[in-house]
């Protein structure tokens, strides 16, 4: 194919389904679909985590090996977005052979090109496989953690080069708008979100199509969309990667939206710790709009929309939709009662309409293959796919989307390769810090919006911590509300006030310092604050809390009522011993001791005086031998 020339000149609706026609088979075959005639290429994760481990440098690499072999001019080396297996980066895939290679350096970058490109023989000790139990050996997209997925929000991820607004084109990009412009009007596009069954992918999942309407017909002659990409919770990274890798769906969504309301003005709102997001959309909206798709009279339609960016400072609350309408007003985002609610005075008191990235990545493929197609997938009341960031103790940590209704089982132990080191799965934490603990028990069960509810937690943005059988559970939940808590705009007394006194019950029982009573009253607290707390942040910050104290009461049970951790992780519960056997007199583990408490002779056995230890562990951690005992 050799380069792909970008747009110099605006894009009409003849050039842009000669794109589509010219760059189909290219794109089909990177995707893993059947092609013919596709071109040789390199696609490389150009994805956050794929960059941190130097992806940059073996796509460098393989440019120098390709322009130094015979193939000089004849393969492409495509920096795509995330794809999804973080856990394997840096990634590179062959197109369209459909090989993928894993953890590749320079020098695995030089022997791709020299023995799978030019000898013509798979790079057996780089490629991604997987044993199957059957005894089969599985490659490339038919390894369950790619099988099992069902790409919609992330359909260009990791298969278009996020810089090219020619290959968004060329995957169907921008051809919903056209559609939204010449053809469907704007009650057709609200029943279509309606009958799909979208919901807002951001937290509370609210019907879209519905949303869409009240902005529509809320009275005024200036309108607002906004897109939310705040994404605040610890280990959750599933809008970043759609901003990094296809920001022109986001562009797309919000730009039907306009035409649908009747907005002619959109923000995305990034935190400033997404550097690469916040690049990368801001150099599509630029190609957008050379391009005619954004600003005055897109395509000849005389419609007009643009987008800013508007950059946050990483304060947690302002992914509650009110304080984020107060922070691109510049003012303190801080939460607003509710109602009224920001489909009628929103963004400078006008009709706003807000939802997240994964939501605005799901219009455009709703509104082409139609709603009927994605209410097919999911389970009655949740439907379609949700993308999630697996972390924690899983062997595949990344980025999935699965279809709503899908049981928990099968994404820790198919699409996540289960638990390492041989432990056991123990529970899943979803939602991020205001969402609640799933325990193993119920791994069989659904995993969709009124499921999780049930369960005690949320769906939230999409965060899925796996927890082993080495988590303490009080820990857990101590952790989360520490960080609630100083993410708290300090707005409303249950917040500030309740879950700083939750904290420090947890505080005490951790220590062992707490009696009986601490247990009814943290729950009692916690459904109190959910119910008087003004935003969403305060009427979910208990939730860590009180899913635990529901599903693991016996390991509270443990600290208060026996003084110890099952799972040994509360270091004021441990007794630290030193076992005679294995200890060498090394005394290395007297010189860590920062309270005096080891002592012993070099080469004989040292002792631990347990009214000086603090409990700190340091012993436990320096120790060669693993003489030290933390029971």
């Amino acid at each position: 194919m050799g380069e792909i020339a970008p747009a110099s000149a605006p894009l009409d609706r003849k050039t842009l389904a000669e794109l589509r026609l010219r760059l189909a088979d290219t794109l089909r075959a990177r995707a893993g679909e059947p092609a013919t005639g596709a071109p040789r290429e390199l696609l490389v994760c150009a994805g956050g985590a794929c960059i941190s481990c130097h992806s940059v440098a073996v796509a460098d690499e393989l440019e120098r090996a390709l322009a130094a072999s015979s193939l000089a001019g004849r393969v492409r080396v495509v920096r795509v977005g995330c794809m999804g297996l973080c856990e394997a980066g840096p990634l590179v895939v062959v197109s369209p052979d459909g090989v993928y290679y894993q953890k590749v350096d320079r020098e695995g970058a030089r022997r791709i090109v020299a023995e799978h490109l030019i000898a013509g023989r798979v790079v057996s000790d780089l490629e991604l496989a997987w044993d199957a139990p059957d005894g089969r050996r599985l490659t490339g997209h038919e390894v369950p953690f790619f099988a099992q997925q069902v790409k919609i929000a992330l359909r260009n991820c990791g298969v278009i080069d996020p810089a090219a607004i020619e290959e968004y084109a060329a995957r169907d990009g921008y051809l919903a708008l056209e559609r939204v412009l010449f053809e469907l009007s704007p009650d057709e596009v609200i029943d279509a979100l309606k009958s799909s069954g979208l919901r807002g992918r951001g937290g509370a999942g609210f019907p879209s199509g519905m949303k869409w309407q009240f902005v529509r017909e809320a009275p005024g002659d200036e309108k607002f969309v906004v897109c939310n990409g705040d994404e605040g919770d610890p280990g959750a990274f599933m809008d970043r990667s759609l901003l990094e890798g296809d920001p022109h769906s986001i562009i797309e969504g919000m730009a039907i939206a306009g035409r649908v309301t009747g907005a002619s003005r959109g923000f995305v709102y990034v935190r400033a710790e997404y550097p690469l997001a916040i690049e990368r959309l801001d150099n599509a909206l630029t190609a957008a709009r050379r391009a005619g798709l954004l600003g005055e009279d897109i395509l000849g339609s005389g419609f007009g929309f643009d987008i800013e960016i508007r950059i946050g400072a990483g304060a947690f609350v302002c992914g509650e939709e009110t304080a984020l309408l107060r922070s691109i007003e510049g003012k303190r985002g801080t939460p607003q009662p509710r109602p009224p609610f920001p489909a009628q005075h929103g963004l400078w008191d006008k009709p706003t309409l807000i939802n997240n990235v994964e939501t605005w990545a799901s219009v455009a493929p709703i509104l082409l293959r139609g709603p009927q197609w994605f209410a097919a997938i999911g389970t009655r009341r949740s439907k379609g796919t949700k993308v999630f960031a697996l972390a924690g103790a899983i062997r595949n940590t990344g980025l999935v989307e699965v279809p709503m209704g899908i049981s928990l089982r099968t994404i820790v132990e198919e699409i996540g390769g289960g638990i390492p080191s041989g432990r056991s799965f123990k529970a899943a934490q979803s939602g991020g810090p205001s969402g609640g603990c799933i325990p193993a028990a119920a791994a069989d069960v659904a995993i969709d919006y009124e499921s999780l509810q049930e369960l005690g937690s949320i769906m939230g943005s999409g965060g899925l911590i796996i927890l082993d059988d080495r988590t303490c559970m009080v820990e857990l939940a101590r952790f989360f509300l520490e960080f609630l808590v100083e993410e708290s705009c300090g707005k409303c007394p249950p917040c500030r006030i309740g879950t700083r006194v939750m904290l420090n019950l947890l505080e005490r029982i951790t220590k062992g310092e707490a009696v009986p009573a601490d247990l009814d009253t943290l729950e009692a607290l916690g459904r109190h604050i959910q119910r008087t707390s003004l935003c969403g942040l305060g009427q979910t910050a208990p939730n860590a809390v009180l899913s635990t104290l529901r599903h693991f009461r016996a390991e509270y049970d443990a600290h208060v009522l026996e003084g110890r951790c099952p799972a040994g992780q509360c270091k004021a519960l441990l007794t630290y011993t030193i076992l005679a056997e294995p200890c060498s007199g090394c005394a290395l583990c007297a010189k860590a001791c920062p309270s005096g408490a080891i002592t012993g002779e070099i080469k004989h056995l040292h002792v631990i005086d347990q009214e000086l230890c603090i409990h700190c562990g340091a012993c436990l951690s320096v120790c060669p031998t693993d003489a030290v005992e933390a029971v």
